[in-house]
C-alpha cells in the first residue's frame, strides 16, 4: 500500500483521482480548502486543511507521502484570490513536499502552457510546470484540455442555457476548435502515473475534436434542447455573459478564457489519451445534464 496525498479530494478531478486509487487499495489523504465538505469516500480519506501559509504545517501532513497529485488552481481572481498567488501557493506546495521526503508529484496542467502567454491562466499553468521541474523531484505533468463529467462547468452551464433559454448566444464566429476529455479518463491515467518512475509531460485529451457551434449543436442535440445559435461580437458576447453572471450570482465565462478558446489553445496535436467520447457520455447522462446550474463561486468560496 502506497500513501499518496490528494489535493482538493473532495472537488472535482481530485475526487475522481482518489476514487481510481482508493479502489487500487491505496492509502489517501487530502490537502483541501474545505475539509467540513461532506466526505464523498465514507471516512476512507483523512482530510488536512490546504494552508499554504503554514509551510512547516504542509511539511508535517505531507510526511510519509509517497506520491503528491496536485490538482490545485484557481479558474479566476476573486478578491485576494489570485492566478499568481496560485504560482506562489504551488511553489510552497512542491517545497513542502520535498522537504518531507516525497518522492513524486502528479501535476494537473492545462494545454499549450507558456511563460510568454499574455494570459495569465497559461502563463501561471506554465510557471506551476516550471516549478516542479526545477524541484528535481520525480514528475509526470498532464495537460488536460477541457474536462466533462458530472460536476464540469462548461458543458453543464452550456446545457443549463439551452434548457433556459430561447437562443444560444455565441462569441464571435463559433468555429475555433475544443477537444474535451472525460474527467474518468484523466483521473485513470492520473493513476497510472503514480506508479511511473519517468519524468514526463502529456497533453490528456478525448477523441474528438469539435468547433464550439458543433459542441453547442451536439449538447442540444443530445438533451433535447436544441435552440437556433446567434453569433454576436465578441465584446457583445461577453457583455451579454456578465449580465447573466449577474443574474445568477456567478462568473459564467472570462475575457481569458474567451481568448484562450479562440486562439484554440484547448486542442492538442498529440494523439488523444482519453477514450470516452462526449457525444456518448451526453446520451447517457441526457436527463440530468444540465437540469442545474453549475456555480464556480459556490464549489470553491462557499
Amino acid at each position: 500500500m502506497m500513501k499518496i496525498i490528494v489535493t482538493g479530494a473532495f472537488s472535482y478531478t481530485g475526487k475522481y483521482i482518489t476514487q481510481h486509487l482508493l479502489d487500487k487499495g491505496e492509502q489517501v489523504l487530502t490537502l483541501t480548502n474545505h475539509p467540513h465538505r461532506p466526505d464523498p469516500f465514507g471516512g476512507r480519506v483523512q482530510a488536512f486543511p490546504l494552508d499554504f501559509d503554514r509551510e512547516n504545517a504542509l511539511v508535517d501532513h505531507l510526511a510519509g507521502a509517497d506520491v503528491l497529485v496536485n490538482t490545485y488552481w484557481v479558474r479566476f481572481d476573486r478578491g485576494t484570490v489570485t492566478q499568481l498567488g496560485a504560482v506562489e501557493n504551488t511553489r510552497r506546495l512542491v517545497r513542502a513536499a520535498k522537504s518531507a521526503g516525497v518522492r513524486r508529484i502528479i501535476h494537473i496542467s492545462i494545454t499549450n502552457p507558456s511563460l510568454e502567454s499574455h494570459l495569465p491562466y497559461f502563463s501561471g499553468k506554465a510557471a506551476n510546470e516550471k516549478v516542479i521541474v526545477d524541484s528535481g523531484m520525480s514528475y509526470c505533468i498532464l495537460r488536460p484540455t477541457l474536462i466533462f463529467g458530472q460536476e464540469d462547468i462548461l458543458i453543464s452551464n452550456i446545457a443549463w442555457i439551452l434548457r433556459h433559454f430561447p437562443f444560444f448566444a455565441q462569441i464571435g464566429d463559433g468555429q475555433y476548435k475544443l477537444q474535451p476529455v472525460f474527467v474518468d479518463d484523466l483521473a485513470e491515467i492520473a493513476c497510472q502515473s503514480v506508479y511511473q518512475q519517468k519524468n514526463v509531460i502529456l497533453d490528456v485529451t478525448g477523441p474528438d475534436i469539435y468547433s464550439f457551434d458543433d459542441l453547442v449543436r451536439l449538447i442540444g442535440q443530445k438533451i433535447g434542447c436544441p435552440k437556433p445559435i446567434l453569433h454576436f461580437p465578441a465584446e457583445l458576447a461577453l457583455l451579454a455573459a456578465r449580465f447573466i453572471s449577474l443574474f445568477i450570482g456567478d462568473v459564467l465565462i472570462t475575457r481569458e478564457e474567451v481568448q484562450g478558446l479562440m486562439a484554440g489553445l484547448l486542442v492538442s496535436s498529440d494523439p488523444p489519451r482519453g477514450t470516452t467520447r462526449l457525444s456518448d457520455w451526453l446520451e447517457a447522462n441526457r436527463e440530468t445534464v444540465g437540469r442545474k446550474y453549475a456555480s464556480e463561486i459556490a464549489r470553491h468560496y462557499r
